[in-house]
């Protein structure tokens, strides 16, 4: 199972959030994708699950190209923005079963599903509660379930750890290392803890551009071990090109 970009770049008026990138991503591990704010890691999420157009490129999956079937991904695409949206005025419940419609998941497997989801994700108590009365770090969860919703074969998350607290950041990771194993789970973060301990292969992305592809033994080999220390080596040396 693999996940093929092919020179994609992306010009916006007086920007260019990405430069020729070019990566390969596979299943059996959680891959992470770091950088620092305004590298373009969004702007690349959005593409890969079809948000957006780049200006140019492809992206490959399963042999098709994405960008012109995007129904071929979405299918069995699983994806959290970098800023969740939902309907206030829904309960949790509400809402996860709205989201199953859309993904036209049957009755019975919905209900299970959300029933499990909002066990995972310590809501079952609240799930009567209308989500205007949710704090930032619940409605983040219930962001969450809706990406894993319907058993997705590609699993795109950006900044998902945002709003919870270091419990909940330990039970998504485990949850997410679980579901690479026969699984593409892309994981964005600037919070390199997040995929510390997480990732099996890590790009670094700085001004659109990839700037490291690999594990994260050799990302760190120049700093006995410490991820912090080598993505601010990183990100310094080409803040300086």
């Amino acid at each position: 199972m693999k996940l093929i970009i092919n020179n994609v770049t992306k010009k916006y008026t007086g920007v260019q959030a990405l430069s020729d990138f070019c990566l390969e991503i596979e299943s059996g591990g959680v891959f992470g994708l770091v950088g620092p704010n305004g590298a373009g890691k969004s702007t690349l999420m959005k593409i890969l699950a079809t948000i957006i157009k780049p200006t140019s490129g492809e992206v490959i999956w399963d042999d098709v190209n994405i960008l012109k079937k995007p129904n071929e991904i979405k299918r069995v695409l699983g994806y959290l923005p970098q800023d969740v949206s939902v309907y206030p005025n829904l309960t949790a419940y509400e809402f996860l079963n709205y989201i199953a419609a859309l993904k036209s998941l049957k009755s019975s497997d919905a209900k299970r599903q959300i029933s499990d989801l909002l066990e995972i994700f310590h809501l079952s108590e609240y799930k009567k509660r209308r989500l205007s009365d949710y704090s930032g770090g619940m409605r983040q969860r219930v962001g969450i379930a809706c990406a894993l919703l319907g058993n997705p074969q590609v699993i795109i998350v950006d900044e998902p750890s945002v709003g919870l607290d270091p419990e909940e950041r330990i039970g998504l990771r485990n949850l997410l290392c679980d579901m690479a194993k026969s699984r593409i789970v892309l994981l964005s973060t600037h919070i390199i803890s997040d995929i510390e301990s997480t990732a099996a292969q890590l790009a670094v992305i700085q001004k659109g551009r990839l700037v490291f592809h690999g594990t994260p033994k050799l990302f760190t080999q120049n700093t006995n071990g410490d991820m912090e220390a080598a993505y601010l080596d990183f990100v310094r040396k080409e803040d300086a090109v």
